[in-house]
């Protein structure tokens, strides 16, 4: 007998999980949103795979290192883990294709809404990406669902507000606009049964 690969939810970081700070690099920064530890922590409950999935720009710019990108979403998971919660994986692009410094500055298939790190997701957890969702405060997160074959939802945390006004004229079309994570969350486990 053969197992289906599973979907995942894949979550932005910044605005969607934490507050937007505008290029985190101090750990002191991270700080959880309301709710957001339950919600992941439902997702865990349902064994359904929790994969972050961020830009991380600030890298090329010069603005902080990969190693401080690392020590960010070990920091993360265990803030999350006090609350019950965790992250089962990272996965970051460090790369702009127009500002910053070598070897950063770059065009890259990692890079949201390019498809690099759900399709290096995908390979390393035998995940289903029709099956999955992206959640996220912005478009490119939405889009970055879409193109993959799975559902992409809008929150309105971060810059959700501002993102959601773009909506017609970027012609991207969230699944589901939610509030918040909590609220995505929820719509993703009605969509399960």
């Amino acid at each position: 007998m053969t197992t289906t690969p599973l979907g995942a939810v894949f979550l932005d970081r910044d605005g969607t999980i934490i507050h937007e700070v505008n290029y985190l690099s101090r750990l002191q920064d991270i700080k959880l949103l309301p709710l957001a530890a339950a919600a992941i922590a439902r997702l865990n409950r349902q064994l359904i795979p929790v994969i972050l999935v961020t830009n991380q720009s600030g890298v090329a710019r010069g603005k902080f290192t990969e190693d401080f990108v690392k020590q960010s979403h070990v920091h993360l998971n265990q803030l999350l883990a006090a609350e019950g919660a965790r992250i089962d994986d990272f996965f970051y692009c460090p790369h702009h294709p127009e500002a910053g410094f070598a070897p950063y500055k770059m065009s890259c298939r990692c890079r949201k809404p390019a498809p690099g790190m759900l399709l290096e997701a995908a390979e390393k957890h035998h995940l289903t990406l029709d099956k999955s969702y992206v959640i996220g405060d912005k478009l490119i997160d939405v889009e970055l669902g879409l193109e993959a074959g799975g559902k992409g939802i809008l929150v309105e945390t971060g810059y959700g507000l501002k993102e959601k006004e773009r909506i017609e004229e970027c012609n991207i079309r969230p699944d589901k606009v939610c509030p918040d994570l909590s609220q995505a969350v929820e719509w993703i486990l009605k969509q399960q049964n």
